[in-house]
């Protein structure tokens, strides 16, 4: 920066002498400022660095107080089969697994690397079936879990939850010639195909009683998309998971609709062991620091909202 302030003095020295047919007067005032302004830029440049460092300090003070799984690094415990929230990308992405090998993006991805980078860690993705992600906090494999998970009062037992980021929709995906046209008719002794550990799993096989369609009438699968094909081969008859997902579904398979009516809305939160309640707390204030400065905001519209 101080280069460039040097470049610029020269620059506005050249103007002045340039400027001949002007009075000398003139000519030494510009000769005057132009110091002035220099050192103005050099100025601001050193501030802007000086509050680079201060954050980069903070940022490893902070991590030295905390403790994870590995040393420098946050473990994201996810399922990176629920786009737009978390996918492998075919780019850089935001974050790798463990090797380095594989490159993750999404909404939960591009939050958790920017919760890293205030923490001063390093975001790594650990993939994993959705069922398995707040197993993997509580035994500590991971430092978070953060895949599209919603808030309960029985996941609340398990782990402690920042507070929430985004709203989830659970809706129903049909073929476009079945006779489901609400949720009402998913109790007309339908086959229902879920996300294994889901919200969505969970609600549908309560019992009748608990507004629910029992476990036999509910399979449940490792993922989305085998649900998806599940739908597709005729195997159930509709399909209960997150709007965002079901759309990028949808999109991708001709033949399929989203029913108009909402199954259930829903909470998104990042559980943390509760074993662990300073990352807990460091990692909420991080989270809310992003949520106030527009940054969640922006990666969601970048994923959900933009165009729409």
């Amino acid at each position: 920066m101080k280069k460039y302030a040097a470049i610029l003095l020269a620059g506005m020295m050249a103007l002045s002498l340039a400027a001949c047919g002007g009075s000398s007067s003139a000519s030494s005032a510009k000769e005057d400022a132009a110091p002035a302004e220099a050192e103005a830029v050099t100025e601001e440049a050193e501030a802007e660095a000086g509050e680079a460092v201060t954050t980069e300090a903070a940022a490893a003070e902070t991590a030295a107080e905390l403790t994870t799984v590995s040393e420098g690094e946050l473990h994201m415990a996810t399922n990176a089969q629920f786009p737009p929230y978390e996918m492998t990308s075919d780019g850089e992405g935001y974050a790798t697994d463990a090797a380095g090998d594989v490159h993750f993006e999404g909404i939960d991805v591009e939050v958790a690397a920017k919760i890293a980078e205030k923490l001063g860690l390093k975001l790594v993705i650990d993939d994993m079936e959705f069922s398995s992600v707040i197993i993997s906090v509580q035994s500590g494999k991971a430092d978070m879990a953060m895949a599209g998970l919603t808030v309960t009062e029985e996941r609340k037992q398990n782990v402690d939850f920042t507070d929430s980021y985004a709203t989830g929709v659970q809706v129903v995906i049909v073929p476009e010639d079945s006779d489901i046209a609400t949720v009402d008719d998913l109790a007309n002794d339908k086959m229902i195909g879920c996300q294994d550990g889901t919200t969505g799993f969970i609600y549908c096989e309560a019992p009748v009683e608990e507004g629910g369609y029992g476990k036999e009438h509910v399979n449940g699968y490792p993922n989305g998309a085998m649900a998806i094909e599940a739908l597709k081969a005729g195997k159930v008859d509709a399909v209960v998971i997150d709007n965002e997902p079901a759309k990028q579904f949808v999109a991708a398979n001709e033949g399929l609709k989203i029913l108009d009516t909402e199954y259930i809305v829903e909470n998104y939160a990042i559980g943390i062991s509760k074993d662990n309640p300073a990352l807990c707390e460091a990692v909420n204030n991080a989270l809310n620091e992003l949520i106030a400065d527009g940054t969640v905001k922006q990666i969601v519209d970048k994923y959900i909202n933009a165009g729409e």
